[in-house]
């Protein structure tokens, strides 16, 4: 078994991805407390650094590029200090940006303030209004030109990209290519992401799309089905924090991995490293099962440190070889 994982990681190398959606830059301020502010009943926060990293669907891209694959990163920035920061984070890393678009809207960043470990407060700053049309049309002819790719990733942080007429011209280019295209969901109407391989969301996403209580015997395996029904996807990957991951495939097969983490510092960004893995798997030819065990195994790498992480293709060797007999 840890063969075949071991296989399907070195094929990794050979693959070439695109990532659209939601792009942001997540700004960490790290400092410590030591009173209370005399103002109003808030911490104060001595802050002592600061680290920049990549958010929502650069994370993603951020992901892939850490497995050793090739992938180009679409989607929107702004004409600001963030699309500066974000184009210097994305060239470190040798992530193409070459379907990034230029707009008016604000590149969105979340500012997170962190003291002892422990998240303080979170300021975002972002537009998530609809995309307007023209700009959607450059997005797309940006993706057409830097094709062809093995796999698509549409990465949905609900802030305007991927509206309802992004996804059909999306999903569509990905099947008429028969390349897998798998979705992390935002939007409440999952018929939106009809025609996916495959979709990732996390359990509270997954019971709010369907109006289930999962904790209730049964639901988890109805959630799974209806969802399948309503994306008509072959397999959908629902991920449950310390409770794992459970997959349900079109086919009626039917897994359940326990949890990998053996220590959660935070699950920030875990979502962007599971879609990246599962989906590159898949894109190399892995079976769903495959590739969703060698997802969960790298979330809990990913949740065992602070702020956004990218697991590479190093740590994930790694992760799997307590397996070994």
């Amino acid at each position: 078994m840890v063969g075949k994982y071991k296989d399907i990681i070195a094929g990794f190398a050979g693959l070439r991805l695109g990532v659209v959606g939601d792009s942001m830059v997540d700004r960490f301020l790290w400092g410590r407390v030591d009173r209370i502010s005399p103002e109003a009943p808030v911490p104060v926060v001595r802050l002592e650094r600061e680290t920049i990293k990549l958010g929502g669907a650069a994370n993603v891209a951020a992901n892939i590029r850490a497995l050793d694959a090739d992938v180009v990163l679409c989607g929107l920035w702004g004409r600001d200090e963030a699309a500066d920061q974000m184009g210097q984070l994305l060239n470190d890393r040798g992530i193409e940006a070459a379907g990034m678009v230029a707009s008016d809207r604000p590149t969105t960043i979340k500012t997170r303030i962190i003291a002892h470990n422990q998240q303080v407060v979170r300021a975002d700053r972002e537009d998530d209004g609809p995309v307007v049309q023209e700009l959607l049309d450059q997005l797309i002819d940006h993706l057409v030109k830097a094709g062809p790719f093995d796999g698509l990733i549409l990465s949905d942080y609900g802030k305007g990209v991927l509206t309802d007429a992004a996804l059909a011209a999306f999903i569509g280019q990905a099947r008429s290519a028969g390349m897998p295209v798998v979705v992390d969901p935002k939007k409440g109407d999952y018929s939106q992401y009809r025609g996916v391989t495959s979709l990732t969301p996390n359990q509270k996403e997954a019971a709010q799309a369907c109006a289930l209580v999962i904790e209730e015997p049964g639901n988890l395996a109805r959630a799974g089905q209806a969802l399948l029904d309503r994306t008509e996807a072959e397999a959908v990957l629902i991920t449950r924090g310390e409770h794992g991951m459970a997959l349900f495939q079109k086919d009626g097969d039917e897994h359940h991995l326990p949890t990998e983490a053996t220590t959660v510092y935070d699950v920030t960004g875990a979502g962007d490293t599971v879609i990246a893995v599962y989906t590159t798997a898949l894109a190399g030819g892995a079976t769903y099962a495959d590739a969703a065990a060698l997802a969960n195994h790298a979330a809990g790498v990913a949740v065992r440190e602070l702020g956004t992480a990218a697991v590479t293709a190093e740590q994930l060797q790694g992760a799997i070889m307590p397996e070994e007999d």
